[in-house]
């Protein structure tokens, strides 16, 4: 399939709360990635890595965001434009990861970008 979904994102007030719960309720393994954000390596054979933490734009907004990998993000963003969503964030370069962006779908659910180079031999 191409475009597929790889990346999950968890993020509310509560960063520390949120990891908590998900590592307890699933025994999900986190590995600290910055002050109020973790990495989730579910080490299964199945399913794809994650986040939680706090908003990395900041601000009190509690979401799950799902990224799709992408050839150019700019370019899937221009593309999601003239379909009638809207950008959100981005792109950004991520310090020590990939290039993602966000953008809400004309219904507003925001969905993340990232490019697919930089999943690739994980």
């Amino acid at each position: 399939m191409p475009n597929p979904v790889t990346h999950f994102e968890i993020v509310g007030r509560d960063a520390g709360g949120l990891q908590r719960f998900y590592s307890e309720a699933f025994a999900w393994e986190l590995e600290g990635a910055g002050p109020s954000y973790a990495m989730v390596y579910p080490r299964a054979e199945t399913g794809i890595d994650g986040g939680i933490g706090s908003p990395p734009e900041g601000g009190d907004a509690s979401r799950v965001t799902v990224y799709i990998a992408v050839d150019d993000v700019e370019e899937a963003l221009r593309r999601v434009e003239s379909l009638g969503g809207t950008r959100v964030l981005g792109p950004v370069d991520v310090p020590g990861g990939p290039n993602i962006a966000l953008f809400s779908d004309p219904e507003g659910h925001v969905i993340g970008l990232t490019r697919a180079s930089s999943i690739q031999g994980r």
